[in-house]
């Protein structure tokens, strides 16, 4: 194989651009913030000793995104888009909080009712009915897009509007917070020293892979995204992949509620999950998915989520304050839809071409 087909497959590899992008993140950390790499061990009383540092910190606080990427991948390779996971991230969470509460949101909390380290509800329970919620406001969607036949902008903008309400109801408008120690296990256990949020990940990662990988389910997601009425006629009935596109991302939206909710001990309906919606469709762009749907790769998306908050948390490492990270990453978001625009695809074929006759000439 010449150098020059070796570099355009490389270049064509969905996970090429985001790795390069964390990588001069990474390496610009080590130019310039070398202690961004320290790790060190401390031993917690409660959950033993664990490993942290940037690095972990980068993998623990960007669980939540890559599990909502693995979700909006597969809506946005059926060429939809999903506009509402940050709200279902809130229902979710409003969902498990009221459960631990025994008031049930009906009722103002008392101090008596927040100091309690106990709730009525199971365990078990709780984690069921916080999935079921973000499972059925996907399903919600996915009926809308589907059968309803609603553009999925506009479909899922519906609950984007409402879901933050609901969550409101659901709280009484308040904000919960959360005294169950078991619970709070899920957003900051650890198991051998690496946060539990990053074995969810790998969980779920794992059954999306086997399903799109192992079935056919994969393929019949890309049919669907590359043209939608072909594949029906193709013997396809591309409204049940739709359906099941949004509702496997409501699913993965609720377990990023899961995770939240029991990192920051509470449930705020107003700002969970906030702005969510947009870093996913980012991280998944950066995975190389387009738009317009067709082939698609979860492991690009994560690697997209993982660059997000190592670009966050470099921003927070030399000072940057929050208020003005939403701008920093607007210098992200466009330096992607350069990368990924048409002129620049053609730049960078124009290059390897001319790079690849001096080679072979040269040997």
């Amino acid at each position: 194989m010449t150098r020059q087909k070796l570099l355009a497959r490389v270049r064509e590899s969905r996970l090429f651009w985001p790795l390069t992008a964390l990588a001069v993140i990474l390496l610009f950390d080590a130019l310039f913030a070398p202690g961004f790499f320290r790790i060190g061990i401390i031993d917690d009383p409660v959950y033993g000793p664990h490993l942290y540092g940037n690095l972990i910190d980068v993998l623990n606080n960007g669980a939540p995104l890559m599990l909502v990427s693995i979700g909006m991948t597969l809506v946005i390779a059926t060429s939809g888009v999903d506009l509402s996971v940050g709200a279902v991230i809130a229902i979710s969470a409003a969902m498990g909080a009221v459960l631990i509460n025994p008031a049930l949101g009906d009722r103002l909390i008392t101090n008596d009712i927040l100091t309690a380290d106990t709730t009525n509800t199971p365990l078990p329970l709780i984690i069921l009915a916080d999935l079921a919620a973000g499972t059925l406001c996907g399903l919600w969607n996915g009926f809308l897009v589907s059968r309803a036949r609603i553009q999925p902008m506009v479909a899922t903008l519906i609950l984007m509007v409402a879901g933050r309400g609901i969550a409101q109801l659901i709280t009484n408008g308040q904000i919960m917070t959360i005294y169950y120690t078991p619970y709070f296990w899920f957003g900051n256990g650890f198991i051998l020293g690496l946060p539990v949020s990053i074995y969810i990940v790998a969980g779920v990662a794992l059954l999306a892979w086997v399903l799109v990988r192992k079935t056919a389910l994969g393929l019949f997601i890309e049919s669907t995204g590359v043209n939608a009425r072909a594949a029906y006629y193709a013997g396809l009935d591309e409204r049940n992949i739709k359906l099941l596109a949004y509702t496997f991302c409501g699913f993965t939206g609720a377990i990023a509620g899961l995770i939240l909710s029991s990192y920051v001990h509470s449930s705020d309906a107003n700002n969970i999950g906030a702005n969510y919606e947009l870093d996913a469709i980012l991280a998944v762009v950066m995975g190389g998915t387009l738009m317009s749907g067709g082939r698609f790769s979860i492991v690009a998306s994560i690697i997209g989520a993982m660059v997000i908050w190592a670009f966050t948390i470099t921003m927070y490492t030399f000072g940057v304050p929050a208020d003005a990270l939403t701008a920093a990453k607007a210098v992200l978001v466009l330096l992607v839809i350069l990368l990924y625009s048409e002129f620049s695809q053609r730049l960078l074929g124009r290059w390897s071409l001319r790079k690849g006759p001096s080679h072979d000439a040269a040997h």
